[in-house]
């Protein structure tokens, strides 16, 4: 038997409201079902195929929700923090300035690994668990790649060990690199692992200081070179489709 869900807890699932925000909403008759004013909160609605409008508004339901941000520098990636200004602030801040935050589950809202305060580039945020949790399993072993700018040159014997695999801790040996694009001090490095600190503490181990730091892409999902660091846009159907298929 299928069961649909509750009319105010599908608004409140949306971000209209608190539960006894939407219930006075559907009360007072600014509610409507498929173009039809529905008066009661406990009214059970196909939250896949229907369309709800509140107060004028029309919204649809969508269960999962994926946004691309580049990253900026100074930035945690937290959900929540009592100091520190957090992505989650920052995608907060961005969905204000293009329509408000209504309709969007914000509350689920989680950021798909972990870029340091000081590293920029993409962040993929997203409440599918199931599909963050696939990207970040070591053993999926998805790709990252990265901008790298370090505090001197870049021998080819850095490059060599990088990408043989090296030490950065007792016991604790990276899988090979793929380094490209090398020009003196800078090089783009694709990893396939997710280890604290990883590309700051394997540059350290060849005696090189990364001094600046920015994701380029994450599996098949690649960072929009036209969003300026801070910038959000959601994901299009074929990159959903194409991280669901890798993972």
């Amino acid at each position: 038997m299928i069961i649909f869900m509750r009319l105010d807890k599908l608004l409140c699932e949306m971000n209209i409201g608190s539960r006894s925000q939407v219930k006075e909403l559907i009360k007072k008759g600014f509610v409507c079902v498929d173009d039809t004013v529905v008066k009661k909160p406990e009214t059970h609605v196909d939250e896949n195929i229907v369309t709800i409008t509140c107060q004028g508004k029309v919204y649809r339901y969508a269960p999962y929700v994926y946004y691309m941000m580049n990253k900026p520098s100074g930035v945690i990636t937290a959900t929540y923090d009592e100091k520190e200004r957090t992505v989650l602030d920052v995608l907060r801040g961005e969905l204000l300035k293009y329509g408000g935050l209504a309709g969007i589950p914000l509350k689920d809202i989680s950021p798909v690994g972990r870029l340091d305060k000081d590293t920029v580039g993409l962040l993929l945020l997203t409440n599918n668990g199931n599909l963050s949790h696939n990207l970040l399993s070591p053993k999926n072993h998805v790709s990252k790649k990265y901008f790298v700018k370090t505090d001197g040159p870049i021998s080819d014997e850095m490059v060599l060990a990088l990408e043989n695999g090296i030490m950065i801790g007792y016991e604790e040996k990276t899988l090979p690199a793929v380094i490209e694009d090398k020009n003196q001090d800078q090089c783009t490095i694709t990893i396939t692992e997710g280890k604290y600190h990883q590309i700051k503490r394997m540059f350290h181990a060849v005696g090189r200081n990364v001094i600046y730091l920015k994701r380029l892409s994450m599996g098949t999902l690649v960072l929009d070179q036209r969003l300026l660091e801070g910038q959000i846009r959601e994901l299009t159907k074929e990159e959903v489709d194409a991280l669901c298929l890798r993972t």
